[in-house]
């Protein structure tokens, strides 16, 4: 008889685990698309408010630059509170302070008070947040793909305009603005308990290294001591001292005025100045974060592969064509050119952020995130002088021809600026 034998056990096989990066990117990405409710809501609910209060654009506009440039400001501060007093502190206070601010706003009787609802507390808010929580949880958490994660969380503000603004618009034409600006609270509060549950503010929290870090031979960075304040102002003060902060600023001070100020505020109310419906305008502005959504991931991937100063410079020159053409684009109906102003300006709407926060990394290295959020602060002062201006040209001229060409010029000097920014460090 025969002896026989078992057949030797198959190896077990490994699941390889989900490394926990990416699951502070899937909450931040979550925190970034609730926040992003009110980014293109001003220009849904203006309309209603003349409507019902009489405001001029240019006085809502001022509540809406108020809000662009506490958005700004308060962003390098919101860097150094980060490093202070931790990730999930300083995001759930800034949802809570967005939704305060969109709940509030409801019971506005006086345009000084839209200045404190719209302006103040959703500025602080979202501005605690903004792309410098992406450029932290990138700088933390990655060693490897920090341009696809700069891509990825960048998309979530257009990706929640995306899916925000209809409602919102529709809510406010058919049902009234009040409701409108409830939805917007409460994509805000929602986000919250997700935060808490998920995000931590390093790796080592969790046990593990950056995503790309070699565990045998990485040191984790020294942590931040020191105030807020003084942190973002010294980082600040380093960086004026070298010429490539003042291209990436300013240029970056152009991108807020030819995506937030003019196209995110005044998109709509000028599309309805030439008879086109103000849902119909909010779907095209949707559009435009369907193809941002596209146009920033693979701007992150093309960052970690190519020169960040040439992107930069092809960003703006495709901007600037788009905007020249735009007042000849707008009728009581979708042109057929219109199709392609949604494809090319949604493809470049912050498709400049990933080659611009990876510039300021590499050439201010550890202080890259502060100053990315001095930067930052450029790009909303821009997008708050240009929110107003343009709320004045139409004002004065009766439409908005002259500030689309306005833009349009700003976008050339952008391009030549981003070849003025130099490749390596900029010392220590």
């Amino acid at each position: 008889m025969t002896a026989t034998t078992d057949p030797p056990p198959r190896p077990a096989r490994t699941r390889r685990r989900l490394h926990p990066a990416w699951w502070v990117v899937v909450a931040t990405f979550v925190a970034l698309f609730a926040a992003a409710g009110f980014r293109a809501a001003p220009g849904a609910l203006m309309v209603p408010l003349n409507q019902e209060f009489g405001w001029s654009m240019s006085t809502m506009s001022l509540a809406v630059s108020v809000n662009l440039l506490l958005y700004g400001l308060t962003a390098p501060f919101a860097a150094a509170l980060m490093d202070r007093f931790g990730l999930r502190r300083v995001i759930a206070t800034a949802l809570v302070l967005v939704a305060l601010g969109a709940a509030g706003s409801i019971a506005v009787t006086d345009s000084w008070q839209l200045i404190v609802f719209w302006g103040v507390l959703i500025g602080i808010g979202t501005g605690s947040m903004a792309l410098v929580l992406a450029a932290t949880i990138a700088g933390r958490w990655f060693v490897a793909r920090r341009g696809l994660v700069m891509g990825l969380l960048t998309a979530a503000s257009a990706t929640g305009q995306l899916v925000l603004l209809p409602p919102v618009a529709a809510l406010a034409e058919n049902v009234g603005w009040r409701p409108a600006s409830l939805v917007i609270a409460g994509a805000a509060l929602a986000a919250v308990p997700l935060v808490l549950l998920v995000i931590r503010d390093h790796p080592e929290d969790r046990g593990t290294v950056p995503y790309g870090a070699d565990p045998a031979t990485y040191v984790a960075p020294p942590r931040a001591t020191g105030g807020a304040v003084s942190r973002a102002l010294e980082g600040l003060a380093f960086a004026a001292r070298h010429r490539s902060f003042w291209a990436l600023a300013i240029a970056f001070a152009i991108c807020g005025a030819t995506t937030n100020g003019l196209v995110g505020v005044h998109f709509i109310p000028s599309a309805h100045d030439h008879g086109m419906p103000a849902t119909t305008a909010a779907g095209l502005l949707a559009l435009v974060g369907v193809f941002d959504v596209a146009g920033t991931i693979a701007s992150g991937w093309l960052t970690d592969r190519f020169d960040p100063r040439k992107l930069l410079a092809a960003y703006y020159g495709f901007r600037g064509v788009g905007l020249l053409a735009l007042p000849w684009l707008l009728a009581d109906h979708v042109h057929p050119s219109m199709w392609v102003f949604i494809v090319v300006y949604g493809l470049d709407w912050v498709a400049t952020v990933p080659p611009t926060a990876v510039l300021c990394r590499r050439i201010f290295g550890e202080r890259g995130t502060i100053v990315f959020g001095w930067v930052f602060a450029a790009h909303q002062v821009g997008a708050a002088v240009a929110a107003l201006t343009a709320g004045v040209v139409r004002d004065a001229f009766g439409d908005y021809t002259l500030a689309w060409w306005g833009g349009a010029a700003l976008c050339a000097v952008a391009a030549v600026l981003s070849f003025l920014t130099r490749r390596g460090t900029a010392g220590r």
